[in-house]
């Protein structure tokens, strides 16, 4: 797929070119990190990035499957969220380590080391994955909105609109604020899923079984659909740019030692973050299950229906609120992320510097607009297809992220002592072809 690629050095500043600024260079490097600090106090300086990656792991756009999954198949699927979060653990790894060891974030990267006409496509192509992940923030937000105070989802689509100056507000506050904003609706979540647990009581043994890969996710093509479907959507293109980024705002030496110290910290942080993303992936998956497939309902694949199925099924008053209550926190928090992602990609393929409201307005727009028009035209019905269909662009753009950075911490040029070990760049590799593989097939079977 990318054998055409034209490598070309890294460039310095050449008199006449435009400044290669640093990634996100209003908060480079701005928050502290103590020398000569214990352990907890160091991972505390770095603890924050994995989290804003983390929640674009349970963005709106992966409910349907995780929920269809359970609904349909019980607990089997358990294990496909699993690898998925492996493999997520493993590419958020070489992003952050690319962002620490290289000081470029993977848009910067691109621009760097491949000629213009790739950039370009490659820029083209992650602008068109920003769009469909704010897509699903827009139908998720509007979904929870018309669940919890029944907004009609029109309105709940021009609602989201605000969102944009609620981030440009506290864009303006310092990067910890963001983080400490995205940290307390992951905890919303993460409080609600503890909730629905509690009340829904699995079945220890189904969900240990469920951990363990079975041949018949492959043998069935129903399950082994959605299975795709999980693993298509779970990792984000636009994560890896994000993460890259982040990670630099931490004020660590930029000497050899810094560098790797940065790494371990990052990488617990990135790590224990979707730790806490699979629990919540999983639990989707596991109440489907427990309050659908184990009380017959097998179709359920709506999150609406989803929502006014719980409170009868489970026998309880708060099951259906936490739900979407868990579900606009998902969708707010993912938005902030995506801002910040959107503002990476065009920065780093294009090195021009847009005023951030209006950045924000355009990838809002363009997610508006076909969310809008389906909202009022066709209802509940239609968003949930165009939900889909975001997860499907989505798995469409993700092999034209994964392959350039593994191509790039591969790389002793680029990485120094950090590039990955030719173990690492095996299982990567390998990793890489297995999400292109499932993706082309999610794509074929979704279209035909």
């Amino acid at each position: 797929m990318f054998e055409n690629f034209k490598v070309k050095a890294s460039q310095e500043n050449i008199p006449g070119q435009p400044e290669l600024l640093a990634s996100l260079s209003e908060v480079h490097s701005s928050i502290e990190v103590p020398e000569g600090a214990g352990f907890w106090k160091k991972l505390l300086a770095f603890t924050g990035p994995g989290l804003m990656v983390a929640v674009g792991y349970i963005d709106p756009g992966n409910w349907a499957t995780d929920i269809e999954g359970g609904s349909r198949f019980g607990y089997t699927l358990l294990s496909v969220i699993l690898i998925s979060n492996l493999f997520a653990m493993l590419l958020q790894h070489l992003s952050l380590k690319l962002g620490i060891a290289s000081g470029r974030d993977l848009a910067q990267a691109c621009r760097d080391n491949f000629s213009k006409p790739v950039s370009f496509v490659l820029w083209v192509l992650s602008e068109i994955a920003i769009a469909a992940t704010d897509l699903a923030e827009v139908i998720g937000s509007a979904i929870a909105l018309n669940l919890l105070f029944g907004l009609p989802l029109p309105v709940g689509v021009l609602f989201t609109a605000f969102d944009v100056l609620i981030v440009l507000y506290f864009q303006q506050k310092g990067f910890r604020i963001i983080e400490s904003i995205v940290a307390g609706l992951m905890g919303i979540i993460l409080l609600s899923f503890v909730y629905e647990m509690i009340v829904s009581q699995p079945s220890v043994s189904g969900m240990l079984g469920g951990l363990l890969p079975k041949t018949e996710i492959i043998t069935n093509p129903g399950m082994l659909y959605i299975a795709i479907g999980i693993l298509g959507a779970t990792v984000m293109p636009h994560n890896l740019y994000l993460h890259s980024s982040i990670v630099q705002t931490r004020a660590f030496k930029r000497d050899d030692e810094g560098k790797k110290s940065a790494i371990k910290f990052a990488t617990i942080d990135s790590t224990v973050s979707l730790g806490l993303a699979f629990f919540i992936n999983g639990s989707i998956l596991v109440l489907a299950a427990t309050a659908f497939h184990k009380n017959g309902h097998f179709e359920v694949a709506d999150i609406t229906d989803a929502y006014h199925l719980l409170d009868p099924i489970l026998g309880v008053s708060l099951a259906g609120i936490f739900f979407a209550l868990a579900l606009l926190a998902s969708g707010q928090s993912s938005t902030l992320t995506g801002t910040l992602a959107g503002q990476i990609v065009m920065e780093g393929f294009l090195n021009i510097r847009l005023q951030p409201w209006l950045r924000r307005l355009i990838t809002r727009g363009i997610a508006i607009v076909p969310a809008l028009v389906v909202a009022t035209l066709y209802g509940e019905r239609g968003t949930a297809e165009l939900l889909v269909l975001s997860q499907v662009i989505l798995s469409l753009q993700l092999s034209f992220a994964v392959v350039p950075l593994v191509f790039f911490t591969s790389s002793h040029k680029i990485m120094g002592r950090f590039a990955n070990s030719g173990m690492l760049t095996i299982i990567s590799w390998i990793i890489t072809l297995v999400i292109i593989a499932l993706n082309v097939i999610l794509l074929y079977r979704t279209l035909f």
